[in-house]
């Protein structure tokens, strides 16, 4: 169906590679033009050999998670008839260890809020069911094994 390329570049900058002294800071780029700091997250590599200021993977895997949901509940909402005015999600995704031993994202919760407009509004059990099948169609949501939930609007 298509095809989605990113790369990943990284450098040595130090002497100390085998000693696991190194900056794990690298780039990511997309076939859009946009380039992005990245780096492991702190909580698994520790600075100065990470850079807290760069995006780093689980983080990116969180984002791709909640975007995909977002792009999938603005579609459905406008085919729904109703009118998305804002779309705000404050998702968390949280690392756990597998029965091996290694670690994984094993949980993400999304929390969306959403305002809408119009005159025609969801009632809260059309809200349910647009979050339903948002997840439910959502690319990334259905190319991974870690368990997303979407908690109720406060």
């Amino acid at each position: 169906m298509s095809e989605h390329k990113a790369t990943i570049t990284w450098a040595l900058g130090g002497p100390d590679f085998f000693k696991g002294r190194y900056s794990r800071e690298h780039t990511w780029a997309f076939d859009g033009g946009v380039t992005l700091a990245a780096s492991p997250s702190p909580a698994v590599v520790p600075v100065p050999w990470s850079n807290p200021a760069h995006v780093d993977p689980e983080e990116a895997f969180v984002a791709s998670v909640a975007s995909c949901h977002m792009l999938t509940y603005l579609w459905l909402a406008s085919r729904a008839g109703f009118l998305v005015e804002s779309y705000r999600d404050e998702a968390v995704g949280v690392m756990t260890k597998n029965e091996r031993g290694v670690p994984w994202v094993s949980a993400i919760t999304l929390r969306p809020a959403v305002v809408y407009g119009g005159e025609k509004r969801p009632t809260a059990a059309e809200i349910e069911h647009l979050h339903h099948e948002a997840h439910e169609q959502c690319y990334i949501a259905n190319s991974i094994k870690t368990v997303v939930t979407v908690a109720a609007p406060a």
